[in-house]
């Protein structure tokens, strides 16, 4: 049977930033990555300015700065005929005043970059988990551990002081713990296509296009456009049943393209579905285990909020948990419960303000009852002030998190 203090179940974002962190802090840190590599459909490929901020205090800025990227300053929207801007990135303090658009595997080949050259840092994949290893301590069930894949193969035993579940949205190490999450209700479901630029006026932007009866969210990402196309929650084969032209006139009519445009899109194959969830945990944690991320809190895309809140989950679990597991090499049931009551607001406020949202904006445009610019949208559209807010709010959130002092360092572009 092997050994670690810590170990981390899945390496998306929340996992392989709460590695490096820990990794920092000297704690011994097994991660479990069920895939070959970080390639993935629907991976989110937004960094916000409290990600990148949060990288250049780790020392890590100016690797970022050089990955390839697309930059984003203002989230427009066009609804029926009328044009405004929901928020406005370029009013913020620079350096932190636009959304980076970067694949995310390179953003996580760079955290796993930096934690690897920490001694006590393991990355196993794939090494898919098919289990935990619990035992009954005082009359209550504690998890000490995962089974998983060998590469081999072979079944292998990980024991660990605490276990991460970071795995996702359809997280296996959640359902093993019988933690089951409170669903909310979504209008939407989203096909996810790639196209040509669509115009020079949408550089720099991501737009979305919203009128009764239809919505969707171009975003640029300079050599193409990446488009979020909603449609009503369920409805997947209904819509495809209507056919590949159906849907290419009405999304070239509603992004205001041609069909040259909407041609590059040759089979339903180029039209991945992805079946939109939003949830949370009541509680996050067992005793020995503890979720975080879309494990603990599955967002809807509006905003593309979710990395970043996943991010700053890690951020506060290592602040909160890192020196007990380096100082006794497990955590009590209280210290987990410390992280859950430190994430639970900012989760559920950013949760409401969708919810807002879908119910203002995007359930009366495909239910096509939407009759003109939502009044709140409408104030926004008319102030600076309120765009520079909305920003704030989307790109640095109400609750920072810094890392812990053991994990910083001084990225380069920090430097006087």
């Amino acid at each position: 049977m092997e050994h670690t203090t810590c170990c981390v179940v899945g390496g998306g974002p929340a996992g392989m930033t709460i590695a490096l962190l820990l990794a920092r802090a000297g704690v011994e840190v097994t991660v479990l990555e069920k895939h070959p590599d970080f390639l993935r459909d629907f991976r989110g490929d937004t960094v916000h300015p409290s990600t990148m901020r949060l990288l250049d205090e780790l020392g890590l800025g100016s690797h970022f700065a050089a990955l390839s990227s697309g930059r984003l300053d203002r989230m427009r929207m066009r609804i029926g005929e009328a044009s405004i801007v929901a928020a406005d990135f370029s009013r913020l303090r620079a350096p932190y005043d636009h959304i980076a658009m970067v694949p995310q595997a390179d953003f996580l080949d760079l955290l796993a970059d930096a934690a690897a050259e920490e001694p006590t840092f393991t990355l196993r994949r794939p090494a898919p988990v098919t289990g935990l290893l619990t035992s009954t301590e005082d009359g209550s069930p504690r998890v000490h551990g995962v089974r998983y894949l060998h590469q081999d193969g072979s079944e292998h035993e990980l024991r660990a002081g605490l276990v991460l579940a970071c795995d996702g949205r359809d997280s296996l190490v959640r359902q093993a713990a019988l933690l089951r999450p409170r669903e909310f209700d979504v209008p939407m479901d989203v096909w996810q296509v790639r196209l040509p630029v669509l115009s020079e006026n949408a550089r720099g932007a991501v737009v979305a296009h919203v009128e009764a009866g239809g919505a969707a969210v171009s975003m640029d990402r300079g050599t193409y456009a990446q488009v979020a196309y909603l449609i009503a929650k369920g409805t997947d084969a209904r819509r495809r049943a209507q056919g590949l032209d159906a849907f290419r006139a009405h999304l070239a009519g509603l992004l205001g393209v041609g069909d040259d445009v909407v041609g590059a899109i040759t089979s339903w194959d180029d039209v991945p579905l992805l079946r939109v969830r939003m949830n949370r945990l009541r509680r996050w944690h067992r005793p020995g285990l503890l979720c975080l991320g879309d494990a603990a809190h599955a967002m809807s895309p509006v905003g593309g909020v979710g990395v970043n809140l996943a991010i700053a989950d890690a951020v506060a679990a290592a602040r909160l948990l890192g020196p007990a597991l380096r100082e006794r090499g497990t955590v009590t049931t209280a210290d987990l419960a410390r992280v859950q009551r430190r994430r639970t607001a900012p989760t559920m406020i950013t949760q409401r303000m969708q919810h807002g949202e879908h119910e203002t904006l995007l359930r009366p445009a495909l239910d096509g009852t939407l009759a003109g610019v939502p009044v709140p949208l409408r104030v926004v559209g008319r102030s600076g002030l309120l765009q520079a807010a909305t920003a704030f709010l989307g790109g640095k959130g109400l609750f920072r998190e810094r890392p812990p002092t053991f994990a910083r360092r001084v990225s380069a572009r920090e430097r006087p």
